[in-house]
């Protein structure tokens, strides 16, 4: 049986596909990036009206992350690349991949972003009203550079999530890493040698941001008794 299995697997020819892999996973750090670009400050400005005075914007707010938090990602995809084109909205598949990632992830950051800003002790919140500071001013100078502090380290995990999650934009056609291995696997039947060269691509680059990451947790909790906010689970291709 052991032959047999290692039969399934033919790494002589991996150097002919290997950069088609490689552009794939170039495409997929592309993605990550441009939605945490968006989805961080996006995520944050939902959590600071979620919090706000606004009843209204509140609603609007809690509604948002509700609903988005509420149904699949993939369905979210489909909605902007497949949906919208009847009302004339259209996107590339780039384009349309980004935008519904970044709408998905950050209402999953608003709320990571909410637990921050709760945890920031209340009697400094108390002392800086005493103090005559505008509200404005004090999420400036201090609840803010606080409650960063402590979702840094989940943030990071879900850029790590991210990362993996871009393989669900291949249902829009982007030639993400998936989509490029579904590609040259359907050409050259090598189905067990491409899917674990790509497992070990994502894990080439999901491991040490995962380092990196326990690394910023151990030195952001440094001086502080704030516990690092994990509340969210990352939203995970498997559990779409």
């Amino acid at each position: 049986m052991l032959t047999t299995f290692l039969g399934l697997f033919d790494f002589q020819g991996a150097g002919d596909y290997m950069p088609a892999l490689l552009r794939g996973a170039a495409t997929s750090l592309a993605l990550t990036a441009c939605i945490m670009l968006i989805s961080l400050p996006l995520g944050l400005l939902i959590a600071l009206v979620k919090l706000g005075r606004s009843r209204i914007l509140r609603t609007c707010a809690s509604t948002y992350i509700e609903v988005i938090r509420g149904t699949p990602a993939l369905l979210q995809l489909f909605y902007i690349y497949f949906v919208l084109p009847s009302f004339g909205i259209r996107f590339d598949p780039f384009t349309a991949g980004v935008i519904g990632l970044s709408i998905n992830y950050s209402a999953y950051l608003a709320e990571v972003y909410r637990a921050g800003i709760a945890a920031v002790p209340q009697g400094q919140i108390e002392a800086a009203k005493a103090l005559g500071m505008s509200r404005r001013k004090m999420l400036r100078l201090i609840v803010l550079p606080q409650a960063i502090r402590v979702v840094i380290p989940p943030l990071g995990n879900y850029g790590i999530s991210l990362f993996k999650d871009t393989s669900l934009v291949s249902i829009v056609t982007v030639k993400e890493l998936i989509f490029t291995g579904q590609i040259v696997s359907s050409t050259n039947f090598q189905y067990a040698t491409v899917f674990t060269i790509i497992g070990a691509i994502y894990l080439a680059f999901s491991y040490p941001s995962a380092l990196l990451v326990r690394w910023l947790e151990r030195r952001m909790s440094v001086g502080t008794k704030v516990k690092p906010v994990g509340g969210a689970t990352p939203v995970t291709a498997a559990t779409q």
